[in-house]
Parts: C-alpha cells; structure tokens; sequence
C-alpha cells in the first residue's frame, strides 16, 4: 500500500451512514483518490458530547456503526488510521464510574487526576495561572468521588476525564487500545491531545519532558504492532519542527493558514519561508474537524522570543477576511460565539474561508497535493462544503459549523460539481503517479511559484499565480505531458 498517497478524513455516520457504507462510496465514485482512510472515533459511543473524543469504550466499534469485520473491510484495500485519545475518557467510563461511586477505593483510583495529582501540597496563583489550556479557565471540575469533594482534572471539558500516565492502570488501558486497534486493522495511530498528558509541578503541563516519555513509550508499543503514529500537536512552528525529528509524522498545521494568507492577499513570502523550513514527515491538511489552526502561525508565550510565521497584524487581518468571506458565518462558530470554546482556531470550512471561490479553491487543495508529505482531505472540503449554520444553531458547538451530515443525495449532486470533480482529478493523480515517490522542488518569484516533483523520467508540475490564482497542473504520460486539472480546464465545466 501507498502510505504516502492521499487520505479521506472523515466521520463514517455523516458521509456515508456507516462503516460499510464508507467502505462502498471508497470502492465506489471515489476509488483511486485514497490510498487511506481516517476514520474519527468510532468507538462506543461515536456520538458524544465530543462527537467521539469521549469514548465510554474506547476498545468498542459502536454497534449503530458496525463491527471490527467492517474495519477489517476498509484496511483491505487502503491504509487505515483511528485515534488513540490519549488525554482523557469519558465521564461516563466504567473506570471512572467506579472512581465516583467508591473514591480511593475503587481499582481505578491511580488512573485519573486530580489537582492533588500534581500539585499534593496544594498549587499557588501563579502556579494556577501558568497552566496551559485551549480554553479559557482553569482545567478543573468538581466532582464527589466516593463522598469527598474532589477538583478533577478535566482539560478540555467537564465530560472528558484526564488520565495520569504516571499510574500502571492508566498504561494497561491505553495498551489496550493500542492492541485492539492494530489487531483490527488499524495501521496508523493518531494521538490525540497527546501534548497535554505531562502534567508537571512546576511547568505549564504542556508538552513538558514526561510527555516526550509518554509519547515514546505509545510509539515503541505502535511500532511492535506494525503501526506508525501521528502524533497531533497545537503550537508553535518549531515545536513541529522539533517534534517531526522523533516521530513517524506530525501535522502540518501551518499550511492551512500560509495558503490563505497567500491566496488572500498575494503574499507567498511567508510560505515560501515555511516551505524552506518545515518538516517533510508532516500530514499536511487544509480544514479539519477542528478548525483552521492560527496558534500554529503565530508567536507564542511558550516559546519567548521565537519568531512567528504571520505578524499579529498578518493574523488580525487574516481571521478578519475569513469572517468576511464566510459572510459572518465563521464569526458565529468561533470564540465566545458558541459553547466548544477555542483559543487557537477560526470554526470555517476552507471553502467558505476562500468567499466559495471554485478557482482559489482547487488551486488551494493542488499546493496541499504537491506540498511534500502525506496530503489528508477532510469530508467536508472533498465536497467543497458550505458553513452549516443550521447544525451550528441545533448544537451551539461552534466546530459543528464544519461537521456537516450528508445524504446520500448531496454526495451525488456534489460529486458531479466542476470544484470536486477537479480534486478528485487531481488526488487520482497524486495517488497513482511515479513522479511523487521522487524529489520535489520548489520556487517561488513574486506571486508566482512551480512546485515540481521528478522521479527519473517521470515528472509532476504545478504552475501557479497567487494574485490571479492562475494554474496548470502537469504530470508525464505515455503520449506526452498530460494536464490533470488548470484554471482553464476548471472554467470549462463551469460552463
């Protein structure tokens, strides 16, 4: 299998109803595009109060979704990835449910914390305020466990229990996880939240030498499996860059927002800065379940002094065009609009982020296709999709607004579109040519750039113009040079 080939990114219940119906659409209208599959939490249950990132169950296929067999289906033909969230479980657990009723002594005690995990002889204010956390407020509930009063250590919400890796019962459970997944198929790990597992006296508790410990120790046991592991982190640049010389593959992060910037303003010098320095190991997106990054260009108080990829004024201005060309929408789904509050990203799709330009918005998917890496295309911006306001209205969850559930009669009228016909050209492309196991250049004058890759005869091109987001995409064939998709080629479906 190609394990360098393009990826879908997708939730199996809001494309495809399940994991057999994802199995027939990846045999069916998209075969070819992806040589692997992501498949978001679809564990017991899929559909929690983080839509899967609290797994009561985490070694369970939720049975509205399908079994392990289904799994097994879809890593017959193509990579497959899951998620080990490694940070925290559900309030709901069986472990923690027992912690709750029978405190210190319940078996599963030692697996969870509290700020007495840390901080045993209480923690001052400044030790308090340091803390690093997505979002605002301190990362604590209160909670009675086994009739005492306890501030439980909860850094993304009150559902969501943060684990102590310090403990064994912790360390049998996530080896339970890592077994079970890779015994079902499972080849590729992504690990969740992973950067706020080191919880430390004396540090912010964010990516602090314990969770180098930890992330180590997950990927010695991944690697034992015949899995390798992508390990997600929100920060700044160089924390990629440090974090890409020990492990299989970090998030490119950075891109989604230098693409924007380029095709926004005409300014390809902070990506072509970024292009000169990032890691090439990098799982390289446009938009996520989460959001668009902005931490990840930006200066940060964890790294003082470090310089960032955008100015605060490159930033403001970029997030103020995003709302702008989302019509309002994104404002709506980010910050303290709505109730899933973060610190570090705008709730956009990609497509409503670039004013639903077909035209940027293929020439945005081909520098994601050419960037060196593994290119992941989520659902959603597959389908070229809108901001869905009305999920966004029923939930209050302000990622929602990119979280679309679609029928199976919009992924027909979709598929059909000139903007999605044009990326599946292209990943089909990218999937299957020689040249992308070769060496890739790349060069850049003014507003305009050529991104090549060339394996012996074989070569792949792509010429573009950021301030007239014109381009060509070029790859060699039996019968000469063959264009995969351009501006031109797009305004012709158009009509």
């Amino acid at each position: 299998m190609n394990d360098r080939g393009p990826q879908l990114v997708t939730y199996a219940d809001r494309l495809a109803g399940d994991l057999s119906g994802l199995a027939d659409l990846l045999d069916g209208p998209l075969d070819g595009a992806f040589t692997g599959v992501h498949v978001l939490p679809f564990f017991t249950p899929h559909d929690g109060v983080d839509a899967g990132f609290d797994p009561r169950d985490h070694t369970a296929v939720d049975p509205r979704l399908g079994t392990w067999a289904d799994v097994q289906r879809l890593a017959h033909r193509r990579i497959v990835m899951a998620d080990v969230i490694v940070n925290h479980v559900s309030v709901q657990s069986a472990q923690f449910r027992d912690v709750r009723e029978r405190g210190e002594e319940s078996p599963w005690a030692p697996m969870f914390l509290t700020l007495s995990s840390v901080f045993p002889d209480g923690a001052t204010e400044a030790e308090l305020a340091r803390i690093y956390r997505p979002r605002p407020g301190l990362p604590f509930t209160a909670m009675t466990l086994g009739g005492e009063r306890r501030l439980v250590w909860t850094t993304f919400t009150g559902d969501q229990i943060d684990i102590d890796l310090r403990s064994t019962q912790a360390w049998d459970y996530l080896e339970s996880v890592v077994d079970t997944l890779t015994a079902g198929g499972v080849s590729q790990l992504r690990l969740d939240a992973v950067g706020y597992t080191g919880k430390q006296a004396g540090t912010d508790c964010f990516m602090t030498p314990a969770t180098d410990e930890y992330t180590d120790r997950i990927i010695e046991r991944a690697h034992a499996r015949g899995a390798s592991v992508l390990v997600e982190v929100h920060g700044h640049h160089t924390q990629q860059i440090e974090i890409a010389r020990k492990v299989d593959y970090v998030y490119d992060f950075a891109l989604p927002p230098l693409v924007l910037h380029a095709l926004t303003t005409g300014d390809l010098a902070p990506l072509d800065h970024w292009m000169r320095i990032r890691p090439s190991n990098a799982v390289t997106v446009l938009d996520t379940h989460d959001g668009i990054g902005i931490v990840d260009v930006g200066s940060s108080d964890l790294r003082p002094g470090e310089p960032s990829l955008l100015s605060p004024a490159q930033i403001d201005a970029l997030v103020e065009t995003i709302h702008d060309n989302s019509g309002g929408t994104s404002r709506l789904a980010t910050g303290a609009a709505a109730s899933n509050l973060d610190l570090y990203q705008v709730n956009c799709t990609f497509y409503d982020a670039l004013a639903r330009d077909d035209r940027r918005y293929v020439l945005a998917r081909l520098i994601q296709l050419f960037v060196p890496g593994v290119p992941q295309v989520y659902y959603v911006g597959l389908l070229a999709g809108a901001n869905d306001m009305e999920l966004l209205e029923r939930t209050g969850v302000g990622r929602d607004v990119n979280r679309h559930y679609f029928t199976a009669g919009e992924i027909a009228t979709d598929l059909d579109r000139p903007v999605v016909r044009a990326q599946l050209d292209a990943l089909r492309a990218r999937a299957t040519h020689p040249a992308f196991d070769g060496s890739f250049s790349w060069d850049v004058q003014d507003t305009r750039a050529r991104l090549t890759w060339i394996s012996g005869d074989e070569r792949a091109e792509l010429h573009l113009d950021v301030d007239s987001a014109a381009y060509a995409m070029t790859v060699t064939a039996a019968d000469g040079d063959h264009c995969v998709v351009s501006a031109g080629t797009l305004a012709a479906r158009m009509g």
